[in-house]
C-alpha cells in the first residue's frame, strides 16, 4: 500500500537481502589500574561482538535473542554507527554503510531507524507529538511535510493513535501510546528497516500484545524490514519470521523460528528453552 504524501512505498522487487551483515566484531576498553597508566601499558578489552554475520530480508521480522550482556544491542548500535564497528562490513541494499561519511551516512541512518526500549527518554518533553513527528520529516525533507497537519495526522493514523495526540507532550501519554509516537516518528523518515531494541519489554502483558500486533501490521501494509530484540521468548515467537540466538558476543544458532524453537541445537539455546516459563499450569516443575 502507498500513503499519499508519506512517501512510504511497498516493498522492492530487487532480489537479495536488503541488509547483510558479516564478520562484525566490537570491543570495548576496560578501565585501566593505576599500576597500568603508570608503566603506560594498554588495558583490557571486553570483546561484546564477536564475529555476528546475518542477512534481513526484505519484509523480514528477524528476531535477537539472547540474555543480558549477550551483545544484542551493541549489534543494533553498531549497525546505525552509534557506536564504530572494530571489524566487519555492513552491507544496506548493496552499499558499505561502515565506508560512509558525511551526507551519505546520514541517508544511510534515514533508512535504518532505531526504537529504544524508553521511548520517554528518545522523546523532547517539550515538544508536543505533532511537532515532534512533523520535525523528523521536516528535516529529512520527506513528501507531505509541507502541510504539518496532514503528514502528523497519516503518521498517527499508521500507529493507531487519534489526531487529538497531536496536541500532547510526551509526559501526558502512557508507556504504550509514547511507544507508538516513537515508531511513529522513525516512520517519518520513510525508513526500509525498522530496529526495535526491547521495544515492548517495559509494557503491560496487554499492551505488549497491541505493539506487537502494530509491528506486524506495519510490515503488511508497508513491507518494512524489522530487527526485533528481545530476551523474552515468548513476545518474539509471535512476530518474528527467524530468530538468531546470541551468547556472549556471538550468534550461536540462527534459522527460522518454529525450527530453532522446537528442535534447538545449541546447548545455550536449550538452556535458554528450559529457562523460559511454560504458561501451561499443569507443566510446573
Amino acid at each position: 500500500m502507498f500513503f499519499p504524501g508519506l512517501g512510504v512505498c511497498p516493498v522492492s522487487d530487487a532480489v537479495g537481502p536488503v541488509l547483510k551483515v558479516d564478520g562484525l566484531i566490537k570491543d570495548f576498553g576496560l578501565r585501566r589500574s593505576v599500576a597500568d597508566r603508570v608503566a603506560r601499558r594498554g588495558g583490557d578489552s571486553h570483546r561484546a561482538v564477536d564475529d555476528v554475520s546475518f542477512e534481513l530480508g526484505r519484509g523480514e521480522i528477524l528476531g535477537l535473542a539472547g540474555g543480558s550482556g549477550s551483545g544484542k544491542t551493541t549489534v543494533a548500535r553498531c549497525l546505525i554507527r552509534l557506536v564504530e564497528p572494530d571489524a566487519g562490513s555492513i552491507v544496506l541494499d548493496g552499499t558499505d554503510l561502515l565506508a560512509a561519511r558525511g551526507s551519505q551516512l546520514r541517508e544511510l541512518r534515514r533508512r535504518m531507524q532505531m526504537i529504544f526500549q524508553d521511548p520517554y527518554a528518545s522523546l523532547n518533553p517539550r515538544m508536543t507529538v505533532g511537532t515532534a513527528l512533523h520535525e523528523a520529516g521536516r528535516v529529512h525533507r520527506q513528501l507531505g511535510s509541507e502541510d504539518e497537519a496532514a503528514f502528523v495526522s497519516r503518521l498517527l493514523s499508521l500507529v493507531h493513535l487519534s489526531d487529538r495526540m497531536a496536541a500532547r507532550k510526551p509526559r501526558e501519554l502512557s508507556g504504550g501510546q509514547r511507544q507508538r509516537v516513537a515508531v511513529a516518528r522513525a516512520l517519518a523518515v520513510n525508513p526500509e528497516i525498522l530496529i526495535a531494541d526491547e521495544a515492548v519489554s517495559a509494557l503491560d502483558v496487554s499492551v505488549q500484545a497491541q505493539l506487537l500486533n502494530l509491528f506486524l501490521d506495519l510490515r503488511e501494509e508497508l513491507g518494512i524490514a524489522i530487527i526485533f530484540i528481545a530476551h523474552q521468548l515468548a513476545v518474539l515467537a509471535e512476530v518474528v519470521d527467524r530468530i538468531a540466538i546470541m551468547h556472549l558476543g556471538k550468534v550461536v544458532e540462527i534459522g527460522d523460528v518454529g525450527a530453532v524453537f522446537s528442535s534447538p541445537s545449541d546447548p545455550y539455546t536449550k538452556a535458554l528453552m528450559v529457562a523460559h516459563p511454560s504458561p501451561d499450569p499443569s507443566n510446573r516443575r
